[in-house]
């Protein structure tokens, strides 16, 4: 197999070298050195969706500054693995160079697998590695609970395809989500209108799924539509708009679906 340069350490030191200052117990910032891996998570998780949020405005000047705040993400769980003893950043760097160049081998290596196939072949080592690394025999084994729900709902759908727990087509996906929606309907108690809705939204990522429509995704920019168009009736009617009668409110939200849409 064609072997890949590692990075080198003058690469990442001037960032390390900034986390470590800040770290340091004697002379480095009080709030950085009382963080650990629970309480920085949250900053990792909102970093990761800005940079989201940056790539959907086609912003590229935020998305280059929400990539550097996601890096130091990575350098300050890095810095506080060094200092506990487990792993350093460029230990990190280190361990994802390899695995790409591992799953990749219609890429890197001689094995003849064409171009191609070689997201199925990225498919099979990712399997071999999962079964190699968890005592868990589940093809659900791995997906992390701390997931967007419809993020993790559409890979647990995924993985349960790959054994053959399928519809064939979206016609049973498409009954299925009628059928949860009569379910919706019919229960009475907060508790089985909580358990329902969550058959009915999963039912959706499945049809999404089958679409190859990332539910994700669509659902940001509904949101983001809903936003733009709430947002034009209110300019359109001014200060009395949450006064107006639920049928002026309609009338409102069709003019600004036309004016937004032409817009």
């Amino acid at each position: 197999m064609t072997t890949h340069a590692k990075a080198s350490p003058a690469d990442i030191m001037p960032l390390a070298n900034v986390m470590a200052k800040l770290r340091d117990p004697d002379t480095g910032c009080p709030w950085d050195i009382q963080q650990d891996f629970a309480s920085i998570a949250p900053y990792t998780i909102e970093e990761a969706y800005e940079v989201a949020d940056a790539i959907e405005r086609n912003d590229m000047s935020g998305l280059r500054d929400e990539l550097g705040d996601l890096l130091l993400q990575v350098a300050f769980h890095s810095r506080m693995a060094e200092q506990a003893g487990y792993f350093a950043l460029q230990d990190v760097i280190d361990g994802i160079t390899e695995k790409m160049v591992r799953r990749h081998p219609h890429v890197f290596g001689d094995n003849g697998v064409p171009r191609e196939h070689g997201h199925a072949q990225w498919e099979q080592i990712k399997e071999s590695e999962r079964a190699g690394q968890s005592r868990d025999s589940s093809a659900l084994a791995g997906v992390a609970l701390a997931l967007p729900a419809l993020l993790r709902a559409e890979k647990l759908q995924k993985r349960a395809a790959r054994t053959g727990f399928d519809w064939p087509d979206t016609e049973g996906v498409i009954a299925k989500i009628e059928e949860e929606l009569q379910e919706v309907q019919e229960v009475r108690s907060p508790q089985d209108q909580l358990e329902e809705i969550g058959d009915l939204l999963f039912a959706v990522v499945n049809f999404a799924r089958h679409l190859k429509v990332d539910p994700e995704t669509a659902l940001r920019f509904a949101n983001s539509k809903f936003e733009d168009r709430f947002r034009e009736m209110e300019q359109i009617a001014g200060d009395e708009f949450p006064a107006l009668p639920l049928e002026a409110k309609e009338d409102l939200w069709q003019q600004a679906k036309r004016q937004v849409n032409n817009a």
